[in-house]
């Protein structure tokens, strides 16, 4: 499964946010569905033109890109001394 299958950006879709391909769905939808406990299933039922693959390729889509994603976490400043 390539993401190049299930999911485009587009600057003149839903603000250029991923989305299934061919849809207005967008992956962060496919995800916050998903994390109130949504099934697949129950996501393709709601969304009949969605087929399990473009929900999986929404996750794979999701996984990537917080993988691949850089955190820089700061540090408190040291007490000074006087």
């Amino acid at each position: 499964m390539l993401l190049t299958d299930y999911v485009e950006a587009k600057p003149d879709v839903m603000l250029g946010k991923p989305v299934i391909r061919g849809t207005r769905i967008t992956v962060e939808l496919v995800m916050r569905k998903l994390s109130e406990g949504a099934t697949v299933e129950a996501i393709m039922e709601a969304y009949p033109h969605l087929t399990r693959a473009g929900v999986l390729g929404a996750v794979d889509y999701a996984y990537r890109v917080v993988a691949n994603e850089e955190m820089f976490v700061s540090q408190p400043p040291l007490p000074t001394t006087r």
